[in-house]
């Protein structure tokens, strides 16, 4: 199977039928992708739950850390 030269499309310079219409498609879904994940972040906002922490890490497990002073 070979790659498909430019002589062998018979719609490169316009699309038209089924190839048109899949090309929308795939625009219009992205389109409504990024509304709604524009959506969902100005909704949900993950800082209303976050749970604040006054402790300062002064050596981390498992590494040759060294003490903070």
């Amino acid at each position: 199977m070979s790659e498909p030269t430019l002589r062998d499309i018979s719609d490169y310079d316009t699309l038209r039928g089924e190839k048109k219409k899949i090309v929308w498609i795939v625009i219009i879904v992205g389109i409504l992708l990024g509304v709604a994940y524009y959506v969902a972040g100005k909704v949900y906002d993950g800082s209303s739950d976050a749970i604040k922490v006054d402790d300062k890490i002064v050596i981390v497990p498992g590494s040759k850390s060294i003490p903070v002073k």
